[in-house]
């Protein structure tokens, strides 16, 4: 166990003769009791800063122990973030060209069915030329022939016969 200055101060020597001047003694271990106090005093200080300073490095160390965490969640959210981004831009991408070709793949079967109409018309006008340009002939070789003036002289006869009938009754 260390000594304190109380026991210092209380330590009793032996008497002998020829010893040391008591009265240098003692004002020696007083000044060592003195020293010895500030000593001890010194140490308790330190020891005091010593364990605020331990605090504070822990508290500190604590602290970059949280930053340390924090920084590596952040940069996993980060890498999670990009991650989930580039995937739903891969979705977008893929679900836009999906669309693109349906849409491309209604406008060709549009174009089909556009050019099937298309062709039918002209088949149908086709049809419609000929059948008008057959009647048109049809009717050209009616005023053509004989048979309207025929007509035309069956129509007198006629009209003539009833005047006749008509004066004899």
């Amino acid at each position: 166990m260390p000594l304190s200055p109380l026991d210092i101060h209380n330590k009793e020597f032996a008497r002998r003769l020829r010893g040391y001047d008591e009265d240098q003694v003692n004002e020696f271990l007083d000044q060592v009791i003195k020293d010895y106090e500030a000593v001890i005093r010194e140490n308790k200080e330190l020891s005091t800063e010593l364990l605020n300073v331990q605090e504070k490095l822990d508290h500190f160390a604590t602290i970059e122990d949280t930053l340390s965490k924090t920084i590596i969640v952040a940069q996993e959210a980060a890498d999670e973030v990009r991650n989930n981004a580039k995937k739903e831009s891969q979705l977008i991408v893929k679900e836009a060209e999906k669309n693109a070709d349906r849409i491309v793949n209604e406008a060709l079967a549009k174009s089909r069915k556009i050019a099937l109409e298309v062709e039918e018309l002209k088949k149908q006008a086709s049809i419609y030329r000929a059948r008008f340009r057959t009647l048109v002939e049809a009717q050209l070789d009616l005023l053509s022939q004989d048979g309207w003036e025929a007509l035309e002289n069956r129509e007198r006869e006629v009209l003539e016969r009833e005047r006749e009938m008509k004066e004899i009754y």
